[in-house]
């Protein structure tokens, strides 16, 4: 799980760039101005850093970079889940931005956010910069590093908090509002009352006009069904629908056999005479149950009107009352629900309980881890160039429980023996700030998801043997995890299992354009020396330098240097 290769295109002084990336340590140096680290800037804004017109090149459209990646096991269901593609198993992840500072983004040839660039990116890279000790002065990232140390679970802890907190709102809320609450209630309760007597039902308003109408026309509906069936059956002599259908009936029926059209004819008369012969019967069933019903009407009027008239006093359309009925059933459960003081007082002591329950075992994890990361951080201090000094995790009980747990959490350094621990950002020197953080990140280096790590020049302010430790340190980090440290000092980058050399020339038009080259063999015992010696390169100092570069003998067994993959290919 790491970063195979890196290209860009147009990106601040480089033109043009493809480099595949090994597993391992992998050093990047160079002059002085010639941008080492321009490819951790590129790396962070694939990653969905912070983007810019200033990156682009200038007199280009735009800049792009493409970083691919082994695709973590931890991130297959989040890439699915958003519906990038994973078939590949690899993760290319592409940014671009134009001259005017417009961004775009893909995962995998899919459109992509910043934003989720930025989530990704926690799976797959993380950068120590020149200033990483700075994060160790602030209580939230010294709390976090503490706990994912001691693999305390800070989100249960934080969610306990709030359901308290939430608990605890609710019954003050209740207790202040008593009064106010058995008013509302009483009125709630009467209002209800006034409506549960109708008793209105869903649609039933509807049904009301209905039957209203059809009572209130009873004589005009029964005139229009007599008239009906008299036109159909005829009355008093006048003839009707159904004989004069009978008739044309048979006056086909007797010609049919010499017309063969008529028959046709004839069973179109068939079916309008037997439709209307069931109309007949239909209006004789209505005239038989049909009747003026004025008690019945005058029961509807009245029924309507109280519906009327308590539509009016809410202020709401009288088939409105059943939904106005039910809200306010639904709002005095709640406020019955709210003034049940009793059940709130019960549900805020046990989200208390679980709350501490949840703070009490973050504790005890945090006290253990505590011990034990002081240890393993005074251990690698004394390899960098801090012989006696002491790193010290210390936990001060606070006067009320927070979301964080029942402590604050800060990092004490002694950097010499015989000097008593101090706060982080009162150690004077830079130097020793920078180890200390390089110390702690080697320490905690397993405990995060990301599979490449990148060092910015942390190694600033040292040098000699602490140079050394610290590039030891870093290519023991390279056995678990791909690690890229820009480098200036020699010492270090005779350590790395890689070594990419970035130089800066001008083009042909003139421009300074910036490139990086993997070294090695002769290549590489040159830049070291440079590095050692600067710009004149003597005997002594090639000598120096080829013995640096001789693989350590010391290491245990499968714990070397790895093999080099196959050399890695460049263009600039």
């Amino acid at each position: 799980m790491a970063l195979r290769h890196l290209s860009l295109r147009d990106f601040v002084i480089v033109p043009a760039l493809d480099l595949a990336l090994g597993a391992g340590f992998s050093a990047l140096t160079g002059e002085t101005g010639a941008g080492k680290s321009i490819l951790i800037d590129a790396l962070q804004l694939a990653l969905g850093g912070r983007g810019d017109a200033l990156w682009v090149r200038e007199g280009q459209p735009r800049c792009e970079i493409g970083a691919e990646f082994d695709t973590p096991a931890s991130a297959q269901p989040w890439l699915e889940e958003r519906g990038f593609d994973t078939a590949a198993g690899t993760l290319l992840l592409r940014r671009t931005i134009d001259a005017s500072g417009k961004s775009r983004a893909w995962i995998n040839g899919s459109p992509a956010t910043v934003a989720q660039l930025r989530e990704l990116g926690e799976w797959l890279v993380d950068i120590h910069g020149q200033h990483a000790w700075q994060s160790l002065t602030r209580p939230a990232a010294v709390r976090a590093l503490l706990d994912a140390y001691a693999g305390a679970d800070a989100r249960a802890l934080a969610a306990a908090w709030q359901d308290w907190q939430r608990a605890q709102t609710a019954l003050a809320e209740a207790r202040a509002a008593q009064d106010s609450l058995a008013q509302e209630r009483e009125r709630l309760l009467w209002q209800i009352g006034e409506i549960d007597k109708l008793a209105p039902l869903a649609g039933e308003w509807d049904e009301l006009n209905q039957r209203h109408a059809r009572l209130s026309h009873a004589q005009a509906l029964i005139d229009a069904a007599q008239a009906a069936g008299a036109a159909l059956e005829g009355d008093e002599g006048d003839a009707g629908a159904l004989p004069a259908l009978a008739r044309a009936q048979d006056a086909l029926a007797a010609q049919q056999a010499i017309e063969p059209e008529f028959a046709a004819l004839l069973e179109v008369l068939q079916a309008c005479e037997a439709q209307a012969r069931d109309a007949a019967h239909s209006l004789h069933t209505y005239l038989r149950r049909a009747e003026p019903d004025p008690d019945q009407l005058a029961a509807l009027d009245e029924r309507m009107g109280q519906w009327i008239g308590l539509a009016r006093r809410y202020r709401r359309p009288p088939e409105d009352l059943p939904a106005l009925l039910a809200g306010w059933r639904e709002d005095l459960a709640r406020l019955e629900s709210s003034a049940d003081l009793e059940r709130l007082q019960t549900a805020a002591a046990l989200a208390r309980a679980a709350y501490d329950q949840a703070a009490g075992e973050v504790s005890r994890l945090r006290r253990q881890a505590a011990a034990r990361l002081a240890a393993a951080v005074t251990a690698a201090m004394q390899a960098l160039g801090m012989p006696g000094g002491v790193f010290e995790v210390r936990l001060e009980p606070l006067a009320e429980p927070a979301a964080h747990g029942l402590e604050n959490t800060s990092f004490l350094v002694s950097a010499h023996a015989g000097s008593a621990p101090r706060a982080i950002e009162r150690v004077a020197s830079g130097g020793e700030l920078s180890r200390l953080a390089l110390a702690i990140a080697v320490t905690t280096s397993t405990l995060g998801p990301a599979g490449t790590l990148v060092f910015d020049e942390v190694d600033s302010g040292v040098g000699g043997a602490v140079a050394a430790a610290v590039g030891r340190l870093l290519r023991r980090l390279g056995q678990d995890r791909q690690v890229l440290c820009v480098t200036h000092l020699p010492q270090v980058a005779a350590c790395a299992d890689h070594h990419l050399r970035v130089s800066k020339q001008r083009d042909d038009a003139g421009a300074t354009v910036s490139s990086v080259t993997p070294i090695e063999g002769k290549a590489r015992t040159q830049e070291v020396a440079r590095m050692l010696g600067g710009e004149h390169i003597s005997a002594a100092t090639l000598a120096h330098a080829l013995e640096m570069l001789q693989p350590p003998t010391s290491a245990p067994a499968g714990k070397g240097r790895p093999s080099p993959p196959s050399r890695p290919k460049a263009r600039a």
